[in-house]
């Protein structure tokens, strides 16, 4: 048999004796890899995280913390994020520079959001499985206990010994096997208070974070920004500003535009071909007006007095 390395690129590697089962007598060896996490996107717990690789199929929490605290010797776990749980959690990134009311809004908002995304129905399954060489992050009390996990990771793999996987702990996880499928059937058919709790909580949730949105969709609707212009929002039950104060904030914007009218060459060509376009629109008119009175009244004769003027002359004779 190959001899296995303690190491595979930054990763620990710490053989697991898999207990015999039922179903598979034989014991079995799976390897599990370890490293410090080192996220793309840092975050405050960093530092005190380990990134584990190919964790088995039935790890738990317990088996983790069980697996750093007792076996080996290491530090406290606060917590454990599996590979699909990790997907909800958000990284603690630096706030970016806002008023005081607005950093509260924005809180506002996200503890509500967390909220509606915290409120599930109840579970139907009393332990989740994991696919083989899935990952996950295990969070430290502090720095100084995954140090010290890391450093009898070290030892134990120099020593090339394994660690029986769930040894202690057998009756703190819920059964594989019948047991579990069991259990299934029976938590899909929850008790009438736990599924109405569950269901409160959610729309209690949900109606805070709606009433928060709505708030905020009635100031962007009131408050002019810089430029004074209003943001426009979908209509709900607060309707937009009033026709007043909305004519009064464009009169402001267009005293702040005074001056600027004539600044380009283009802007004095424009408005000499809207003149010009004016006044053939009103010549047009009032020769339609002209032609509809001759048609009631009798005849007419128009004459031009001279070149920048146009007079017209009517005569009216009765029949």
């Amino acid at each position: 048999m190959a001899k296995v390395p303690l190491r595979i690129s930054d990763y620990l590697i710490l053989p697991l004796a898999l207990p015999p089962q039922p179903s598979f007598p034989t014991p079995a060896t799976h390897y599990l890899y370890l490293r410090p996490h080192e996220p793309k996107i840092p975050t405050p717990e960093t530092p005190r995280s380990l990134f584990l690789v190919n964790v088995p199929f039935d790890a738990t929490e317990i088996h983790i913390r069980h697996l750093f605290a007792t076996q080996l010797g290491g530090g406290r776990v606060e917590r454990v994020e599996f590979e699909g749980s990790r997907s909800h959690s958000k990284p603690a990134v630096a706030p970016s520079v806002q008023t005081k009311k607005g950093r509260k809004r924005k809180r506002t908002e996200v503890e509500s959001m967390d909220q509606v995304e915290g409120a599930e129905l109840p579970a139907v399954w009393d332990r989740e499985l994991h696919h083989s060489g899935s990952t996950a992050v295990a969070v430290f009390v502090d720095r100084a206990s995954m140090e010290a996990s890391l450093k009898a990771l070290k030892k134990t793999a120099k020593e090339r010994r394994k660690i029986d996987w769930g040894e202690g702990i057998e009756d703190k996880v819920p059964s594989l096997g019948s047991a579990r499928y069991f259990n299934h059937h029976k938590l899909r058919y929850p008790d009438k208070s736990s599924l109405l709790e569950s269901i409160n909580t959610y729309m209690t949730a949900f109606a805070s974070l709606e009433a928060t949105r709505a708030q905020a969709l009635a100031r962007q609707r009131s408050e002019p920004d810089e430029d004074g212009f209003i943001t426009v929002t979908k209509g709900g039950r607060n309707g937009p500003v009033r026709q007043e104060e909305a004519q009064e904030r464009a009169e402001k914007q267009k005293e702040k535009q005074k001056g600027l009218d004539d600044f380009y060459r283009f802007q004095t060509r424009e408005k000499r071909k809207e003149r010009a376009g004016e006044l053939m629109r009103k010549f047009e008119e009032d020769k339609e007006k002209v032609r509809r009175m001759r048609e009631r009244r009798g005849r007419f004769r128009v004459g031009v007095s001279d070149r920048r003027s146009v007079s017209i002359l009517i005569e009216y004779q009765p029949e």
